[in-house]
């Protein structure tokens, strides 16, 4: 852990996140950090000392953000000399020192890789150099200790890093590194500290949860297995999960300490045709899926299912597009998170040269998300009547006498409630629903 500072002075940092859950627990970690160098986190960025944009370049928009908010703060840093800006995570992994060539206002540049080194750079901005720091630590052993300043009810816990996958639409092995995973000793130590602050359910965190691996031969559903029995943690998420590692261990594990481990998986599919999913290096087939989510299903019935999806990979053609839309009739996925394949830098795909237009792309992800519009109220039509054990999260800031939680199902669960209640779990009988957010009473014991 990095020193305190030796200065007095409180100064502001501002942090704007980009992308995925790993992102925003990196932010958190970020801000953990500089509070030790006397840095305090402020609302916006015209209050700041120092500015970080923590970026995401899985996909092509989150790049171009990057640029354009550094570029809102130019006037910013005119009126405050001593003002610095620097970018992290993996825009900052990928782009290194052309940032600093490009775009002239910012003071330095670090990858996820690097975050804990951040005390460090910032005090080396003193002297007026401008710094670039984005090296992977491969051959490091992954030793992580969960760093939130106020982590609630509900935080995450990474648990690995990086990806050996190598699809090649995904940039993630080039930005975050190759696969490495924690140790599981490390993990229940770091998970009990968190209970003894309170926090009541953690999201175990990282490119594919479930190739986890620890130095000790412990796989995925074996460190569920002690997590839920020596963490004292009340309940356990996971994302993100990977088909080709999802198997019948990984099922019986979730079945054996239900309600514990929560039933939610996120099991992205990428695309609903075995010839794409081929080009895409994704290491199963259409069958091979379908195959894994009636096992899911039949294991775990009410179990709610989410998936990622792209349209317009290259190649991609009318007749196996619609392969993907015929998906959503197979498999009731109550969210999608569904996108136009963009370019990314260093992967296979961005060189082939049969890339699907714009105009195409965006016909085909319209349709796409309309059809799923239908199916997700017509599965939302069967939560009315079920009594869910909510969570309680937070009070409704816009409803007065109103609490906020998260079912098992990772549902948000309004109810009339009392802020007392924040912290625990309630039976709540539901009476309106709506494709991610759910209304009710609390069902009286």
């Amino acid at each position: 852990m990095p020193e305190i500072s030796a200065s007095s002075e409180m100064r502001g940092v501002y942090i704007s996140t980009y992308g995925c859950q790993m992102n925003v627990n990196d932010s958190e970690r970020m801000y953990t950090l500089l509070e030790m160098q006397n840095y305090n986190p402020v609302v916006s960025p015209e209050m700041a000392d120092l500015i970080i944009l923590n970026s995401c370049s899985v996909r092509e928009k989150p790049v171009h953000k990057i640029h354009s908010e550094v570029g809102r703060y130019k006037k910013l840093k005119s009126l405050k000399p001593n003002l610095k800006i620097g970018v992290g995570g993996c825009v900052g992994q990928q782009e290194k020192k052309a940032l600093l060539r490009d775009i002239p206002i910012l003071d330095f540049v670090f990858g996820p890789d690097n975050i804990d080194e951040l005390p460090q750079l910032v005090d080396e901005l003193d002297s007026g150099e401008r710094v670039a720091r984005a090296k992977f630590h491969h051959q490091e052993p992954y030793q992580i200790q969960t760093l939130v300043r106020n982590p609630g009810v509900s935080t995450f816990v990474n648990i690995t890093k990086g990806c050996d996958n190598f699809c090649t639409f995904c940039v993630v092995p080039f930005t975050r590194g190759r696969l490495r995973s924690r140790d599981d000793q490390e993990i229940v130590d770091d998970i009990k500290r968190l209970v003894d602050r309170g926090v009541k359910e953690i999201t175990l965190l990282g490119q594919n949860v479930n190739s986890y691996s620890s130095s000790r031969g412990m796989n995925f559903s074996s460190l569920l297995r002690r997590l839920a029995k020596e963490s004292g943690i009340e309940r356990i998420r996971y994302t993100t999960s990977h088909p080709k590692d999802f198997d019948q261990e990984l099922v019986d594990t979730m079945a054996e300490f239900r309600p514990q481990i929560c039933d939610y998986i996120h099991l992205p599919v990428q695309s609903g045709n075995s010839e794409v999913l081929e080009k895409m290096n994704r290491g199963y087939t259409r069958e091979d899926y379908l195959k894994k989510a009636r096992m899911i299903l039949d294991g775990l019935p009410g179990v709610s299912f989410s998936t990622d999806l792209i349209v317009g990979f290259p190649g991609e053609t009318h007749e196996q597009y619609l392969e993907t839309l015929s998906l959503l009739d197979e498999v009731p996925y109550e969210s999608i998170y569904a996108f136009k394949y963009s370019p990314r830098p260093f992967t296979k795909a961005a060189r082939w040269e049969d890339q699907v237009t714009e105009e195409e792309k965006s016909r085909r992800l319209t349709e796409l998300i309309e059809k799923h519009r239908k199916i997700a109220f017509n599965l939302a039509k069967t939560y009315p009547g079920k009594v869910l054990n909510v969570l309680v999260e937070s009070k409704d800031e816009r409803h007065e006498g109103v609490v906020t939680g998260r079912s098992t199902q990772n549902k948000v669960v309004h109810f009339k409630g009392e802020d007392s209640l924040i912290g625990e779990t309630v039976p709540v009988r539901i009476t309106k629903a709506f494709p991610s957010t759910l209304y009710g009473d609390r069902e009286q014991t």
